[in-house]
């Protein structure tokens, strides 16, 4: 995926976390900073299915999910599958269709699964919603509900590029698409069984207490209307362990929580009125919790030079 992305090795590494964790993405950029190039590099180094749906407000939820239509040959009723019946998807600019066709991704996000017209149908594995948001143009627009949010396991941001990092784009595109030469590094069973290994990530109890009081503290934050909900202290604890075993460790850091929180949290909580008005932003707030959530100083494995390594880290 780098060989295609120019600098955002930290968003690639995020990327692949979520995807080692069955979860959704949702980014939030500008238009051309390189968000479906990603969505097709991820596809393309698994070699899995991909598909892109341009969410309008015209879109039915029947063009996503499929629907079943009358065959005159056979005279029976077929199935047409739709473009979720992908292991990637691209849900681009999520927030122009209506909220009626946006809850067709809920069930898909949440249970692996769609229901038409009766009859549900199991996903393919693995199966990855990534949906984009463009955060300057508002008109015309339908935000997401918080239950659709709080199914997004992260969200991110490419950014724009530097200038340095731009111009090695240039040159990496100029003669042709790098896309062309991704080839697959991994099969869809060594993915699946790398998603299986992600609970083996030890996790002390101290940590877990860690992770469970920075969600508390954003329930209780003055400046948030909501605090994130237990499903997001799940995401932490997921995410968490999916990042240590990407950095060859089996055991999570107080560092892997920190650096995954303002990922996982941010567009789980809503600020108030008084803190909008003040001009804060929930990474604020996030990164507020973090400074006043004490660090846990036990809670590292009890292997001697395992806890160096982490004493080291620190």
């Amino acid at each position: 995926m780098a060989s295609v992305i120019v600098g955002k090795d930290d968003v690639i590494e995020l990327a692949v976390t979520a995807l080692l964790c069955r979860g959704h993405l949702l980014f939030e950029d500008v238009p051309g900073s390189g968000k479906t190039t990603l969505a097709k590099a991820l596809a393309a180094s698994l070699g899995c299915t991909f598909s892109r749906v341009q969410f309008t407000p015209d879109l039915m939820p029947a063009d996503i999910t499929g629907i079943n239509y009358y065959n005159q040959r056979s005279g029976d009723f077929e199935l047409r599958n739709g473009p979720i019946f992908s292991q990637v998807l691209l849900a681009d600019e999520v927030n122009r269709a209506t909220p009626r066709t946006q809850s067709a991704l809920l069930e898909a996000m949440q249970e692996g699964q769609v229901t038409i017209e009766g009859e549900t149908l199991p996903l393919p594995a693995p199966f990855m919603v990534m949906a984009t948001q463009n955060p300057i143009e508002l008109e015309g627009t339908f935000p997401l509900p918080e239950a659709q949010l709080d199914r997004f396991l992260m969200r991110l941001s490419l950014g724009l590029p530097s200038a340095e990092e731009e111009a090695r784009m240039i040159h990496r595109f100029n003669a042709d698409d790098p896309l062309e030469r991704v080839r697959p590094v991994l099969s869809t069973q060594e993915l699946l069984s790398m998603q299986d290994q992600i609970a083996t990530a030890r996790v002390e109890p101290a940590l877990e207490d860690y992770i469970i009081g920075i969600v508390h503290s954003t329930r209780d934050h003055p400046s948030l209307d909501l605090g994130a909900s237990p499903r997001a202290s799940l995401a932490l604890h997921h995410t968490s362990q999916a990042l240590a075993l990407q950095q060859g460790r089996d055991y999570v850091t107080p560092d892997d929580v920190k650096r995954l929180a303002p990922y996982v949290l941010t567009h789980r909580v809503i600020l108030n009125a008084q803190a909008r008005l003040r001009g804060l932003t929930s990474l604020d707030v996030v990164d507020d919790v973090l400074r006043t959530v004490p660090v846990p100083i036990s809670g590292q494995p009890e292997d001697d030079t395992v806890a160096e390594e982490v004493a080291a880290d620190r």
